[in-house]
């Protein structure tokens, strides 16, 4: 009989753990499911009713999309009872809708033929989703002015009303609400944008017209005014603009920006490139809010677990980057991305562990065991990369340059530099040598080579005309004695000379009145060409003297240099060619002693070769020539060009020509005389000389990319 009730007992156990089992089993059976999706239209607009098992204790999250145009809604703990994922609807401004399980919640995904806003309602079990028309600018109207519900019994006042300039010339307007329950509708009227905040006052304070013209943004004017039991904000915007808008807590912000050229991009702002979403949650927990960015972006967002707390925040027509980053700042959150994972955290969690992973990187490299590595150097000299590594020296290039260069290697580390071999020996962490490795990659490449050729062209044209007169007389006297009385006669010239008879006494007297020769051109050494005329008497006793001598020169000259060198790329090259000159100076002694100065045709060039092709070329081009001789020696006439300039590869440019010209005009003359007309040509000598002078440097720079290309 004990037996029997001893079995019976383990039956029923068993009955009962059957049944706990099977209770469990139904209980999950009756889950929440949705039944069924159908659409109705109603008044004008389109309602989708979607039915469930058992009724919603609150209306399910959700968010719009803008383009593509979409309707998102959350169901935690419900299933997808209706057997397929797709609903084909087709009517109206609705096409189809998704219903997508995943894990414990379903996502219920309403496709759009366009943007519209929405609303919510419980009815028993059902959930009725409303959407505005669609109707032209109606729809426009209509979902930009639905933004936040009023949620207040009371009629309370706006804190401040602030504007501040943001990024990409946009424009914020700022305003603290009361709390986050206050009504917003937001409207564009004509070309203004106006605001209407619900059961709210406009201290004395705040009633003032903002005039924000100087800032530079589309947003000019800024009116605030009390409007019954509203208060009504007037933004008036100039220019092509679009705005947005978004409340985190108690602060409602519009920014106002430039509308951008390509109407395709959604970019809004520097940095913010996603695609618009709109939200509008009462007091979310900051988890899911994460969780719904998560969904719309395909990103894997990771929230540590001091990440909590609650946030009522509302977006219309956001970026999607731009919405994370508003909840991130209202809550003091940093973020982290590795690939498609994106970690947030508290700032300061971040911060802290961020410094500990340093520190832990840091202990780990004085602790590592040091290894050594050869590299061979091919085209770098060895030398110039230790120096690099270590820090020493100018500059981790070799360049030359007065920078100081700050070390690679890690406290620990070392090198070697094996000049002979063109080796260097490094020792230090395996990653530093990693590093280092990669550094001798791509420093160890050879070197582009540029010919520079230099055409120095100098050509002059002068020319010179001078003209003078020289005007005089001469009387011829003869006397003879017969008697004692002196007889006058007069002997004709012969040969021009005159001849006297043996008897006679002959004198000759010759003066020049007149004399304004030709003085030639200077810096010609020719002697000016005479013509003379002389007139006598009939008795040959007066004579009249008339010498005019003029000289023309004209001339034309081109000295053409041509330096040519080939240098490295970003090498500085000289080449020079000239002579010295040998001048006395004096030592501290007293005695003289022998220097010399340069007169030399220099060519000092240093390309770059730029990522395009092209070559910049740094140049310093002197042309000296031996000018004339001084007591103290040979002056020196110098042209010197010091410019930088960018050329194609294969191009000639010309530069800094240097330009003179001079033109003399002279003339010497007897007073009055010289300034009668005609007649005073023979009282004035005259000179005009006209020099012109001129150097241009023609620069052709070419690559080489073979050895025959430089010959």
């Amino acid at each position: 009989m004990s037996q029997q009730k001893s079995s019976m007992a383990q039956w029923l156990r068993a009955a009962g753990i059957t049944l706990v089992t099977l209770g469990a089993a139904l209980a999950a059976q009756a889950q929440n499911a949705i039944e069924a999706v159908t659409t109705s239209m109603q008044s004008g607009a389109e309602v989708i009713r979607i039915d469930l098992t058992q009724p919603l204790a609150v209306a399910p999250p959700g968010f719009a999309i803008q383009t593509p145009a979409r309707i998102a809604l959350d169901f935690p703990g419900v299933t997808n009872g209706i057997g397929r994922s797709a609903v084909e609807v087709n009517q109206g401004n609705l096409r189809s809708i998704n219903v997508v399980q995943a894990g414990e919640r379903t996502r219920l995904v309403l496709n759009l033929k366009q943007a519209a806003a929405y609303k919510t309602e419980l009815q028993g079990k059902s959930l009725l989703v409303s959407l505005e028309p669609v109707a032209g600018t109606a729809l426009v109207t209509s979902a930009s002015a639905s933004f936040a519900e009023n949620r207040n019994r009371d009629t309370l006042p706006l804190r401040d009303v602030d504007f501040r300039l943001g990024s990409d010339r946009s424009g914020r307007v700022i305003v603290d609400l009361a709390n986050n329950q206050v009504g917003v509708d937001i409207r564009q009227q004509g070309k203004n944008l106006v605001v209407e905040f619900t059961k709210s006052t406009l201290p004395e304070g705040l009633r003032r017209r903002l005039d924000v013209a100087d800032f530079g943004t589309p947003v000019q004017l800024i009116t605030a005014q009390q409007a019954g039991d509203r208060v009504r904000m007037t933004i008036e915007p100039k220019g092509e603009w679009e705005h947005s808008a978004y409340q985190s807590e108690n602060q409602f912000v519009v920014e106002v920006r430039p509308r951008k050229v390509d109407p395709t991009k959604l970019t809004q702002g520097v940095g913010y490139s996603g695609e618009k979403l709109s939200l509008n949650f009462q007091n979310i927990e900051i988890r899911s809010l994460l969780q719904v960015i998560a969904d719309f972006t395909n990103f894997n967002i990771v929230t540590s677990d001091s990440v909590t707390g609650a946030l009522t925040l509302r977006l219309k027509d956001v970026p999607w980057d731009q919405a994370l980053d508003i909840i991130m700042q209202a809550k003091n959150l940093g973020m982290r991305k590795n690939g498609s994972v994106l970690w947030i955290a508290p700032k300061d969690e971040i911060n802290a562990k961020e410094k500990m992973e340093f520190e832990a990187k840091a202990a780990i490299e004085t602790l590592e065991p040091l290894q050594t590595q050869s590299f061979q150097l091919n085209y770098t000299k060895a030398l110039i990369i230790a120096q690099g590594l270590t820090g020493t020296g100018a500059s981790a290039g070799g360049g030359g340059g007065s920078g100081t260069a700050s070390r690679i290697l890690s406290a620990r580390g070392s090198v070697i530099a094996e000049s002979r071999t063109n080796q260097i020996f490094v020792s230090d962490v395996p990653s530093r040598l990693a590093q280092v490795a990669e550094l001798i990659q791509k420093l160890d490449v050879p070197v582009r080579q540029v010919l520079i050729e230099a055409r120095i062209v100098e050509a002059s044209d002068t020319f010179g005309k001078s003209l003078g007169v020289r005007l005089g007389g001469g009387v011829i006297n003869t006397r003879s004695t017969v008697g004692a009385m002196p007889v006058v006669t007069s002997n004709p010239v012969v040969g021009g000379a005159f001849t006297n008879q043996p008897s006679a006494t002959t004198t000759f007297t010759n003066a020049n009145f007149v004399n304004l020769p030709s003085t030639g051109v200077a810096g010609n050494g020719n002697v000016p060409g005479t013509f003379a005329v002389s007139l006598f008497n009939s008795s040959f006793s007066r004579l009249l003297n008339l010498e005019i001598s003029a000289l023309e020169a004209d001339g034309k000259g081109k000295v053409v240099s041509s330096p040519r060198v080939v240098t490295a790329d970003q090498t500085k090259a000289l080449i020079e060619q000239g002579t010295e000159l040998p001048y006395q100076v004096a030592t501290s002694s007293g005695a003289t002693s022998i220097a010399f100065r340069k007169a030399n045709l220099k060519l000092e060039v240093t390309p770059q070769i730029t990522p395009e092709g092209n070559i910049i070329l740094t140049l310093d081009v002197n042309k000296d020539t031996v000018g004339q001789a001084t007591t103290a020696g040979f002056a020196i006439n110098t042209k010197h060009v010091q410019t930088e300039v960018l050329v194609e590869n294969g191009g000639t440019v010309v530069i800094g020509g240097i330009f003179e010209m001079t033109e003399n005009n002279n003339e010497s003359r007897i007073p009055l005389l010289g300034e009668v007309p005609y007649l005073g040509a023979l009282f004035r000598t005259r000179e005009r000389t006209f020099n012109k002078t001129e150097m241009l440097v023609f620069i052709t720079p070419k690559m080489i990319t073979d050895r025959n290309a430089a010959r």
